[in-house]
């Protein structure tokens, strides 16, 4: 068994047990948690060092009939592009679970959690069509009850379902242009196959190509927040509880994108180059609006929830350019931004169950009770802004060389963005973190060691990347090399 299978079923095995057995105590549960959060982030951090570089290509492949008279079979691998995908999902379940230590309701909370992070091991890994349709469905389900369930009672009913219908409308959108996709390849193959490889190797006339890739693009795109179908979103972010923000936004927004490259961009090439040119500018407003809306928020977590509309439209945009630099820098900044955002939901998490309100101008001097949280909420910042020495410098910088490339004015306008964010960013961590605390919250207690340590962690990813660009680079340069390939 590959150990990549290994990582993909661990999550939901454990949160099988977790609601099968009703009367787990709640301590177990947390320890039994723990150690599988942690076993999947170590797993997934040797599947990505264990990558070989020079090799290439798919690797950790498992393949294993299905439904064979439907040509359908579980085929997972990671490439160059999924590997930092997976391992960002890793880090996510593993600091998840720390932010959580306090949930109500732990064991079904941590059952539907690793059943959701099953889905998204599921999805990045998938070489089968109907697989990767499988784990998508299993990825979106689970939040649904993770939202309604343990969300903020204000809105948590209208965002859950919100967040449904929009994902589930776009998943029907992608899955009818995925069945044109394989009907075409059969006509042409005369067989019926769902293997990625195979359908990546066929041609599709290019008529066939720019009437369904926009159908399979936007139907994974809506996941990764695309402009105008992105206001469920900050909606979803704000009414999800903490370590469920760290995976939306951190982890599923990913699957978006990532799934319309996968599918839209590499598996109909021709359909890409006729039709991202308008696209593009649909990621300019993203870039450019997410941004400028982030900063007149004054609920904490919604200035977050804009901020990762305007960080999505950069990966969006990088791949849209169809060039080395935008496909390289949008590698990144989907790992990047996935551990910046979390981190960003996490403190805001901190800081409300402490004060009990999100509402930024009663906020104030919490560097005095949380200084681990603000230390944490600059550096994911700084990363935010492209700072120099953090990962978000490391992803955006090539992104907008990228850009340039295809269209330098492009560049200019959403160059803005840069200087919007930091300019919320820096008011956000003024308004909330300095200043005087108020009296109210003097007596607020401090962090956990569990806090501490998943703030760490994600910190030192965002660190690492940014003063040792090897750590990522390599393995993201080898998957766009691939995707090239696809476009020549």
């Amino acid at each position: 068994m590959s150990p990549l299978t290994i990582l993909i079923f661990l999550p939901m095995v454990v949160g099988g047990v977790f609601l099968i057995i009703p009367r787990m105590k709640d301590q177990t549960v947390k320890v039994l948690a723990l150690l599988t959060g942690l076993v999947a982030f170590l797993l997934s951090g040797w599947i990505y060092l264990n990558y070989d570089l020079a090799q290439g290509g798919y690797q950790f492949v498992q393949k294993s009939p299905w439904l064979p008279a439907l040509g359908i079979s579980y085929h997972v691998g990671v490439d160059g592009m999924s590997a930092p995908l997976v391992l960002l999902t890793g880090i996510v379940i593993f600091t998840g679970v720390l932010i959580s230590w306090n949930m109500p309701r732990i064991r079904e909370f941590f059952g539907l959690l690793f059943i959701l992070a099953t889905g998204v091991f599921g999805v990045f890994a998938s070489l089968d069509l109907f697989t990767l349709f499988f784990f998508y469905e299993i990825a979106v389900f689970p939040m649904y009850l993770l939202i309604v369930i343990w969300g903020w009672k204000k809105t948590r009913e209208y965002a859950g379902m919100k967040l449904t219908l929009y994902l589930f409308v776009g998943s029907v959108l992608a899955l009818v242009g995925a069945l044109a996709m394989v009907f075409q390849a059969k006509a042409q193959l005369g067989y019926l196959t769902f293997d990625l490889l195979e359908l990546e190797k066929v041609a599709f006339p290019v008529a066939f190509q720019k009437l369904w890739f926009p159908v399979v693009f936007f139907g994974f795109a809506v996941l990764g927040g695309i402009f105008p179908v992105h206001n469920w979103s900050p909606d979803g972010h704000v009414a999800a509880p903490t370590a469920v923000s760290m995976f939306h936004a951190g982890v599923l927004m990913k699957l978006g994108a990532f799934a319309a490259l996968r599918l839209g961009i590499m598996m109909m090439p021709e359909g890409a180059k006729f039709h991202l040119p308008w696209i593009i500018l649909l990621t300019l407003v993203n870039v450019v609006y997410g941004a400028f809306i982030a900063s007149v928020q004054q609920d904490f977590k919604y200035v977050i929830g804009f901020s990762s509309v305007s960080h999505m439209g950069l990966v969006l945009m990088g791949f849209a350019t169809l060039n080395y630099y935008g496909f390289l820098g949008a590698g990144i900044q989907m790992f990047s931004h996935g551990v910046m955002t979390a981190l960003f939901f996490a403190v805001v998490g901190m800081v409300y169950d402490r004060a009990h309100t999100r509402h930024i101008p009663s906020l104030g001097g919490f560097i005095k009770k949380l200084p681990w949280a603000a230390v944490a909420f600059i550096i994911g910042g700084l990363t935010s802004m492209g700072m120099p020495g953090f990962s978000g410098f490391i992803a955006e910088f090539p992104i907008f060389m990228g850009v340039w490339k295809y269209e330098p004015w492009i560049a200019i306008v959403a160059v803005i963005s840069i200087v919007v964010t930091a300019s919320y960013i820096l008011r956000v961590a003024w308004r909330v973190f300095f200043g005087e605390l108020r009296e109210e919250f003097q007596d607020v207690p401090g962090l956990l060691v569990y806090d501490k340590v998943a703030l760490a962690v994600l910190c030192a990813f965002l660190i690492g990347i940014g003063w040792f660009p090897k750590m990522m680079t390599p393995w993201v340069h080898v998957g766009t090399e691939y995707v090239l390939q696809l476009l020549k």
